[in-house]
């Protein structure tokens, strides 16, 4: 008879470790990326080649606060409303940044994301503050 919770359990586990591999060649072709993008700080604009550089650098923290969630999630086998919140007001915070480097963000999308990061905000005090590890 197949134990049908240790076989969801190894299969789980090795979609996560797949997923961490995956996530673990994202971040070093990531950091390759930002390297070869030197470049174009001093060949193309200043003000260009830095918005490229901005852009790929929060992408690239966005990329290690999943590598860590995941290797938190292998580790202890659930998710935390902190890990999740932190990723999502990094997206957030990206999204803001590129807008307002790119000078491409309307102050509609400001104030949606000020309020998106307003309420991630108040999530992620909440989820420390009433931890369920706390208590």
């Amino acid at each position: 008879m197949i134990d049908h919770v240790n076989f969801f359990k190894k299969v789980t586990d090795s979609i996560v470790t797949v997923v961490l591999y995956v996530l673990l060649l994202v971040l070093i072709a990531g950091m390759l990326r930002l390297l070869l993008d030197l470049r174009f700080v001093s060949i193309d604009s200043l003000e260009g080649g830095f918005n490229k550089i901005v852009t790929n650098v929060l992408t690239l923290f966005i990329v290690i606060e999943f590598l860590k969630t995941f290797a938190d999630y292998s580790k202890h086998e659930r998710i935390k409303l902190t890990d999740i919140t932190d990723v999502t007001i990094l997206i957030a915070m990206r999204e803001v940044a590129v807008g307002l480097y790119s000078k491409s963000i309307a102050y509609e999308m400001l104030f949606a994301f000020s309020a998106l990061l307003l309420v991630l905000g108040v999530i992620r005090v909440l989820a420390v503050r009433y931890s369920p590890e706390k208590v």
